[in-house]
């Protein structure tokens, strides 16, 4: 691993007193990769325990509570999607008032709660309906049996909030952008976050899922909850290693005042210029790499920081009376910053819809295959772990291989674009569904032909359209998250991950919904419905795989010629900053240190 970035802090002016008498050999570093190891070691016990229950969640309701029809899809689908939406009141908490750090802590405790009620509900059968038997009438939960499982879920939910909204950004923090070694690791971070986070999916959707549905749902969950427990353990372990950025106010709230005071001042007609803005922050130097300064995009939100009198928007101090009314620069860049990633954003979350297609039609399309090979039947399930295998194996030959041996020939850092991993992300998003659907005519035509529920085709001809899925998510998802984190300031990062989480929720809404209308039309016709019911011999399901292909082209055409723009922009300004950040690691000028 590379060196740590030193980032020495201290909490009393004594202490800073004597870091400054010390050695400089005899300093703590904090930050760097040793705050990382810690990190990643939380963040991969933490997916291993959270995705162990999340991926078996449906079954277990269904085998052990009972649940079936449309109440078991609304307990797990509001359940998702409190899950993916609660990171947006993580990442206000994060930024406004506890900090990273502590969301972090409070978020895992509350997952480790609401995991152990969880595990309890199998442990003790008076928290579930008695077991059904045969063919007998299933007896229904109780309403207090119901109340404490959804209370465990509950707390998971909100758990999900304070960690999803901060493990990125919280890694994020232990490198120093304003060096080319922080910027250069920071690179290298999301893919070794993402690798981990694959990893743990591997082991979740193997070793513990087969212990849950053929040994004991006790151990199964028991697994995940005592590997919960030890991420807290690691994080907590590592306490004294981590750059702690202090809460920097509710960027939520700024937001929305920026919109408000720019809508109230739209009669203005003149675009204003820098000089006229409204910019009362002290700097204490104007060379620091990280200060938002003022830019010429989103001019319309520069007029919520336009002075139009000064008598009644200033008090006698020259600070403004009325925030709402009056805005200051730093405030209006960071709306410019969130505006600015939602193209790319929105590109993503076509890609995540072509992902959602393998989680569910895609396993479908196994289950009505022959699974058997040799004399073990493979799970339908474990056909997500091509795709996670594909993901890692593709992040390791880029981090270990094609980098460093690509920066050794051209005597600098070689990587991939983020247009260009972008690209290529859409591209294979567009070749799944294509393959999937000659999979799928080739499968259904001979389970016709036989007349059979199974067909014939083997499980191996599924492996091309799943592995095509995890590069979408190595290309595409990586190289989104990338952006959005690198697109905001330091102190947005929490938002910018809640943001990403928040693409992944809208990605199956929009899925059920275009699912959900295919389904409907495709009956008008009369004939062969592409969608529904529990035969897919009976269906079109490969008219369906184009029509996603379909809204993926028009997806990288609206990419290339829209939103890739905005990362142009964003890496023009990169290239902008060249020489004085070279200037800073030459040390010809002097930055302040990375506060905590």
């Amino acid at each position: 691993m590379a060196d740590e970035i030193i980032n020495a802090s201290h909490s009393s002016s004594e202490e800073e007193q004597e870091q400054n008498i010390a050695p400089k050999c005899c300093t703590r570093k904090k930050g760097g990769w040793t705050a990382i190891a810690f990190i990643l070691g939380n963040e991969s016990f933490e997916k291993l325990a959270s995705v162990s229950l999340i991926s078996n969640m449906t079954t277990y309701l269904r085998t052990k509570y009972n649940m079936g029809g449309v109440f078991l899809v609304n307990v797990v689908s509001i359940w998702s999607g409190c899950s993916n939406i609660t990171p947006i009141a993580g990442a206000f908490l994060a930024d406004a008032h506890l900090g990273r750090f502590l969301t972090l802590l409070f978020g895992s405790l509350a997952s480790f709660m609401g995991m152990g009620m969880v595990t309890l509900t199998a442990g003790i059968d008076e928290l579930r309906p008695p077991h059904c038997q045969g063919n007998a009438r299933c007896e229904d939960p109780q309403k207090w049996q119901l109340g404490y499982l959804f209370a465990g879920l509950g707390f998971m939910a909100i758990g999900s909030g304070g960690i999803r909204a901060c493990n990125i950004a919280f890694g994020a923090d232990q490198f120093d952008t304003n060096t080319e070694k922080g910027r250069s690791q920071l690179k290298s971070f999301f893919n070794w976050w993402y690798f981990s986070f694959t990893i743990a999916l591997i082991i979740a959707l193997t070793v513990v899922i087969y212990i849950q549905t053929n040994i004991s749902w006790f151990i199964g969950f028991l697994i995940p909850t005592c590997c919960l427990a030890l991420s807290i353990m690691i994080f907590l372990m590592g306490r004294n290693s981590y750059i702690r950025l202090k809460p920097q106010g509710c960027v939520f709230i700024d937001m929305a005042k920026v919109i408000n005071a720019a809508c109230r001042k739209r009669h203005i007609h003149d675009l204003p210029t820098a000089s006229s803005l409204y910019d009362p922050e002290t700097r204490e130097s104007e060379n620091e790499l990280s200060v938002l300064r003022h830019t010429d995009r989103f001019k319309f939100l520069d007029k919520a920081a336009v002075i139009v009198d000064p008598n009644s928007e200033l008090n006698t101090e020259g600070v403004a009376k009325d925030s709402w009314r009056l805005c200051n620069v730093e405030q209006v860049e960071r709306l410019k910053c969130v505006v600015g990633i939602l193209p790319v954003w929105v590109a993503g979350i076509t890609c995540f819809i072509t992902m959602e297609q393998m989680n569910t039609f895609g396993v479908l399309q196994v289950i009505q295959s022959n699974t058997k090979v040799g004399n073990f039947m493979i799970p339908p399930g474990w056909m997500g772990l091509a795709s996670m295998i594909a993901l890692a194996i593709w992040i390791f030959i880029y981090e270990c291989v094609y980098v460093p041996n690509a920066s050794k020939i051209s005597k600098k850092e070689a990587r991939l674009s983020l247009q260009i991993r972008i690209k290529i992300g859409i591209i294979m998003a567009i070749l799944c569904l294509l393959v999937a659907a000659l999979v799928e005519t080739r499968r259904r035509d001979l389970a016709l032909k036989q007349g059979t529920f199974l067909s014939p085709l083997g499980i191996a001809y599924f492996l091309p359209q799943f592995i095509l899925s995890g590069l979408t998510e190595a290309f595409a998802a990586v190289s989104v998250m990338e952006f959005l984190n690198n697109q905001v300031p330091e102190t947005m990062r929490s938002v910018a991950g809640a943001i990403f989480f928040l693409s992944l929720s809208i990605a199956s809404y929009l899925n059920t919904l275009i699912v959900n209308l295919v389904e409907i039309l495709s009956r008008l016709h009369g004939g062969k419905r592409w969608l529904g019911g529990h035969d897919l011999n009976e269906n079109k399901l490969e008219r369906f795989y184009l029509l996603i292909a379909g809204l993926g082209i028009l997806n990288f055409i609206y990419f290339h010629f829209f939103a890739s723009r905005y990362i142009q922009s964003y890496e023009e300004s990169k290239r902008r900053k060249t020489v004085l950040e070279d200037r800073v690691d030459a040390g010809y000028v002097d930055l302040p240190e990375k506060k905590p």
